[in-house]
């Protein structure tokens, strides 16, 4: 970044967009703000350079370098610039679609995040920029497009209070996944999978709520159940006791309640559907 402040305000906005950006911009020399009432629209301040303290829900933060903050609307806040230079960028941003989004994101609180300076989130910023100066007119629907990979990449790599990034979480857990990849058709329980891993089964729990939203053993029923469709439809004359057998069910009633419940059908109408639309007849009865 330079010294030229940059900001571009979007003073009519699509608001049948299911994301907008309001505002975007760099700021080499930060200024005190006071917002008692908020701001209307979600607010991400980030600092480049420098230093400055941000306060809001009762609490005073120091952003420095590699801080930033995610404000709901209308959060009451107020920044003030440390020593002589303090430089930010940010976005304000809003929506049709942007509270579900958010919450499916689990952003959707006030929030302090860390340790962000080698995860491009300044650089994502600026690349919005040059977007706008190389297309000021019709840039807002791009810009949508930027806003939400940036949401993905904040969701992905961002630390809340210094807390591990879902990221983090994914690699504690990737061999884990790798094997369960094979192993699935296994007899196994929470306790292997702790094992595995070398952990204990209330932190192996933890670490799939934080990644999947699900208990380990969810993560592994949909697993056999993914396997199970694609077995369904490659192999059209393998019966289901078999398929059930083949991804780690003891009995075929257990493998057709449990591919019902989170399919919605039966494994059977699962593979004639399929095989109706592929112009091929069932096999089975």
């Amino acid at each position: 970044m330079h010294d030229e402040k940059m900001r571009y305000t979007y003073t009519t906005i699509v608001d049948t967009f299911p994301l907008y950006i309001e505002s975007v911009g760099y700021n080499p020399r930060e200024h005190d703000w006071s917002r008692p009432d908020g701001y209307p629209h979600y607010h991400w301040l980030q600092t480049i350079e420098g230093e400055g303290t941000f306060s809001f829900n009762g609490q005073e933060h120091r952003l420095t370098r590699g801080r930033g903050v995610l404000l709901k609307p209308y959060t009451p806040h107020e920044y003030i610039t440390m020593g002589k230079k303090w430089s930010t960028v940010y976005v304000t941003f809003g929506g049709t679609s942007v509270v579900s989004i958010l919450d499916a994101l689990k952003l959707n609180d006030s929030s302090l995040y860390t340790d962000l300076e080698n995860q491009r989130f300044a650089s994502m910023i600026a690349e919005m920029l040059e977007k706008i100066k190389e297309d000021a007119e019709f840039s807002k629907l791009d810009l949508s497009s930027y806003l939400y990979n940036f949401l993905i990449h904040l969701r992905k790599y961002g630390k809340v209070n210094n807390q591990p990034s879902l990221s983090n979480y994914y690699d504690k857990l990737r061999p884990m996944v790798e094997w369960l990849e094979w192993a699935y058709a296994e007899d196994i329980g929470l306790n292997d999978m702790a094992a595995y891993l070398n952990v204990s089964s209330q932190h192996l729990n933890r670490l799939f709520h934080h990644s999947f939203n699900m208990s380990p053993y969810s993560f592994l029923i949909q697993l056999r159940i993914r396997k199970a469709k694609e077995i369904l439809i490659q192999n059209a004359d393998v019966p289901l006791k078999n398929i059930a057998f083949l991804v780690g069910f003891n009995d075929v009633s257990n493998f057709v309640a449990t591919f019902k419940k989170l399919e919605g059908m039966t494994p059977k109408n699962y593979r004639n559907r399929y095989l109706l639309k592929t112009g091929r007849l069932p096999s089975e009865g």
